[in-house]
């Protein structure tokens, strides 16, 4: 045996050692991970996500996911409610229409077309420009377009729904703002079934929660999410030569093992991913496949990540519960009686951004972005710019000479 065969078996061996039962509570994390909330120092008891996105699945990639049928949901049940509102206040005082009943299906296609293409150029405009420029001789030809590797942007979508309603309204006679106010009601709920679902994908998940003296976290609903090496991956190739905080994808070294991938091959990999792109493209497939072998109940896999991955908020439940079932309370309290065209979707555009802003506390970065200007996030400022403009739209919404219309409580 080599020198460097034997040196890296020994490191295996060592850090098998560590991470195995009697793990050590310390893991060793630089100052830079800590910071970041990549990862914590210590570890905790905590379940392991383990949820499979797809309810149904035919191959590998085909199947009825979650994500879908949030969306499927949100313009169900929107469709829905907006005929409810419809009904109960088609005119108001002054003639001004609201939308008849029989161009509520129109509206709602109108609607399902602006919150995809505006959540979709809105991830590309805030979270991800080069897909801007990614251009290839494969359909559909454009990196904007290929959807189905993810990315929507709520931000955008909302930009998307307003777009829609001012087209819709301009093309059909009906004010904007009085259609804008009939989307908020199914827009909460849309947003509540996509957080549900993006907690059952395991992905924008939250921050790291403290732990106790006892190793137990210092919340009992927190979370550890697989898809967290992803983070550790990015961390351990970009790391400075002076961080010398340990590595931590050596972590992974008993899932791995327990995938078939032999902790001297996975350390030896791990080692090259500052210098190999060939090392980083392998440890990424079996990051992935580690995942899917968690998605799909594998008790071996998931007893060797309990001891190592992070305790964390699971910020999706916060969101689905704030940013939807609570704008979708506020909503239906302001809307409970006639308003102007205008005031409710004003006084619901506000209400979101002050939660996003709280609730974004608890949710990582986006890993390619991390903490912008005075340590918040990229969805908090955006919706500080939402919060500035949805209080100009209020504002222009009581100062017009427009009568109340819609409410849904029968007068």
């Amino acid at each position: 045996m080599s020198d460097t065969v034997q040196a890296t078996t020994e490191t295996a061996a060592t850090i098998a050692s560590n991470l195995g039962g009697h793990l050590d509570n310390h893991l060793g994390v630089g100052p830079d991970a800590l910071a970041k909330g990549i990862a914590v120092a210590e570890s905790s008891k905590a379940w392991v996500h383990d949820l499979d996105p797809f309810l149904v699945q035919f191959t590998e990639h085909v199947g009825v996911r979650w994500y879908g049928l949030a969306y499927l949901m949100g313009f169900f049940v929107g469709f829905w409610l907006i005929s409810l509102i419809a009904r109960r206040g088609l005119v108001a005082a002054d003639g001004t229409r609201s939308l008849p009943e029989e161009r509520i299906a129109d509206f709602v296609m109108a609607i399902v077309l602006g919150t995809m293409l505006g959540g979709r150029v809105g991830y590309a405009l805030f979270y991800s420009q080069d897909l801007l420029t990614d251009f290839s001789s494969r359909f559909p030809f454009w990196g904007v377009l290929r959807v189905w590797e993810g990315g929507m942007a709520s931000h955008g979508g909302m930009l998307g729904i307003i777009f829609a309603c001012v087209y819709f309204a301009k093309k059909n006679g009906f004010d904007w703002m009085n259609l804008g106010d009939l989307t908020t009601l199914g827009g909460s709920l849309g947003i509540f079934f996509g957080r549900i679902a993006n907690f059952m994908n395991g992905e924008l998940y939250g921050r790291p929660v403290a732990v106790n003296a006892d190793g137990t976290p210092s919340i009992s609903w927190a979370v550890k999410f697989p898809s967290e090496a992803y983070l550790w991956l990015k961390h351990d190739a970009e790391k400075s030569i002076t961080d010398h905080g340990a590595d931590l994808l050596p972590r992974l070294a008993n899932a791995m093992e327990a995938l078939g991938t032999s902790q001297s091959h996975w350390l030896e990999i791990c080692s090259r991913v500052r210098t190999s792109i060939a090392s980083r493209n392998e440890i990424q497939g079996l990051i992935q496949k580690m995942i899917s072998a968690t998605e799909h109940g594998n008790d071996a896999v998931l007893k060797a990540l309990e001891p190592v991955l992070t305790a964390r908020h699971p910020y999706q439940i916060y969101a689905s519960l704030l940013e939807g079932l609570l704008l979708l309370v506020i909503a239906l309290i302001v809307w409970m009686k006639p308003r102007k065209p205008g005031v409710v979707g004003g006084i619901w555009l506000t209400s979101y951004a002050v939660v996003r802003i709280f609730t974004e506390q608890f949710r990582m970065p986006d890993a390619h972005i991390g903490f912008q200007l005075l340590g918040l996030t990229r969805g908090q400022w955006l919706s500080v710019a939402m919060l500035l403009g949805s209080l100009g739209v209020l504002a222009y919404a009581l100062k017009r000479d427009k009568l109340p219309i819609g409410g849904w409580l029968k007068r």
